[in-house]
């Protein structure tokens, strides 16, 4: 998948849904299936889980055009060419690191680099970065997103950390065009089938009636 494709999936879901911990490729397949049938279609694997690149491709393999299915904490060369070679149709990073973010931009794929301050933000958009992952902004709160915010608007901005279906609701209404969201949304590789269809409800109506996606 090209950056634009990837980044034109990001914005229309206005979610990426991540997986960290216990999400082997047949428990990846289990919550991927849930929250597509939700209407969430944008899928981040992580690289410091259990078989992640077999489960990223695992995902990709069975839905096809349907998702997009990235990878997660590339945090070294290595990774990031491990995760292009098998077909990654996004990288992000919790971090801002321009070696990276060069590579992946080199294969033409979507990278959204990690930044937490407005120095950041500049350097990574300067480089041609098409999306930026603000990280960890559920923590750092929305009153510290909207004035960074402020004089960066013509930049794309993905909150991700600590989110929540109530935050991520007034992410989106300050601007952002996503939200990156990992325990609150899919738990710990455990959780039923139920569980996980009442929790990605609650999300795609908080973030719809904020007019994402």
């Amino acid at each position: 998948m090209k950056a634009d494709d990837a980044l034109s999936a990001i914005e229309t879901s206005g979610i990426v849904a991540g997986m960290r911990g216990a999400f082997p490729p047949d428990v990846a397949l289990h919550v991927s299936e849930v929250l597509l049938n939700e209407g969430i279609h944008v899928f981040e694997m992580m690289m410091n889980s259990e078989a992640p690149i077999a489960a990223m491709r695992a995902v990709k393999e069975e839905f096809g055009e349907a998702v997009c299915v990235g990878m997660g904490t590339v945090l070294d060369l290595d990774s990031a060419q491990a995760v292009l070679d098998a077909g990654a149709d996004f990288v992000v990073s919790p971090a801002f690191q321009p070696e990276i973010v060069s590579a992946v931009m080199d294969r033409g794929i979507l990278m959204g680099p990690g930044v937490a301050t407005p120095s950041e933000a500049v350097a990574a958009w300067d480089m041609g970065a098409q999306l930026l992952k603000l990280f960890p902004i559920g923590a750092l709160g929305i009153n510290y997103f909207t004035a960074m915010f402020g004089p960066l608007r013509h930049m794309r901005f993905m909150c991700n950390g600590a989110m929540d279906a109530q935050n991520a609701r007034e992410f989106i209404q300050a601007g952002a065009v996503a939200c990156g969201m990992g325990g609150w949304l899919v738990g710990d590789g455990t959780w039923s089938k139920s569980r996980l269809r009442s929790r990605a409800r609650i999300l795609v109506n908080a973030v719809r009636s904020a007019g994402g996606g």
